[in-house]
C-alpha cells in the first residue's frame, strides 16, 4: 500500500468545502465507529485537535481500555492535503506514515458533529462536541453512510460514561 493511497479519498466521498480548522480545534466525543484496532475494547473515546503557528494540526486520542482498566492515549500531527478549507488532512501516528483523515459532513455553523473517514470505507466515526447527539443526526448519520455503502451494521456505538476508580 503506497503512502499516496493512504492520503486518498473512498468512493463517493467528497470533504467539505469551507472548512475552518479553527473553529474544529477542540475536544470531540466518539459517537460512533467501525471497529479497528488501535481502538479495539475502548471507552470514553475523545479526540482533540489544535492548531499550532506552522499550521500543522497537533491531535491526541485518548480512551479507556476496558479490560486493561486504564486509559491509553496517542498523539500525532496532522496536515492539510490541499487546501486548508477543505477538510481533508492526512494524520501520522506513527512516523512518517500518513492516513487520510476526511470530513465529509460537518455542522458547518456550530461545528457540533462532524462525519469522518479515512482512505477507504473501512474507517468511519460519528464525532461530536457532546458525549450524545440527537436522534435526529443519529439518524441522517445512518442513513447517509448507508447510501455511500458503509457497513452500518457493523458499527460501535460509544459509551461515555466515567470508567470506576481503580
Amino acid at each position: 500500500m503506497s503512502i499516496l493511497g493512504c492520503s486518498g479519498l473512498p468512493e463517493g466521498v467528497q470533504p467539505v468545502k469551507e472548512f475552518d480548522v479553527q473553529k474544529y480545534q477542540g475536544v470531540w466525543y466518539e459517537i460512533a465507529r467501525l471497529d479497528h484496532r488501535f481502538e479495539r475494547g475502548m471507552e470514553n473515546v475523545t479526540a482533540t485537535y489544535e492548531v499550532q503557528a506552522n499550521g500543522t494540526v497537533t491531535v491526541v486520542n485518548r480512551g479507556y481500555v476496558v479490560e486493561e482498566r486504564k486509559w491509553k492515549q496517542a498523539e500525532g500531527v496532522a496536515k492539510f492535503v490541499s487546501a486548508p478549507n477543505l477538510g481533508h488532512l492526512k494524520v501520522s501516528f506513527f512516523g512518517p506514515f500518513y492516513g487520510s483523515y476526511v470530513v465529509f459532513k460537518l455542522d458547518k455553523v456550530h461545528y457540533q458533529y462532524a462525519y469522518v473517514t479515512s482512505y477507504n470505507k473501512d474507517y468511519l466515526w460519528l464525532l461530536s462536541r457532546t458525549p450524545t447527539v440527537s436522534k435526529s443526526v443519529m439518524t441522517d448519520f445512518q442513513n447517509t453512510v448507508k447510501q455511500l455503502g458503509y457497513a452500518v451494521d457493523e458499527l460501535i456505538y460509544m459509551n461515555h460514561k466515567i470508567p470506576e476508580k481503580l
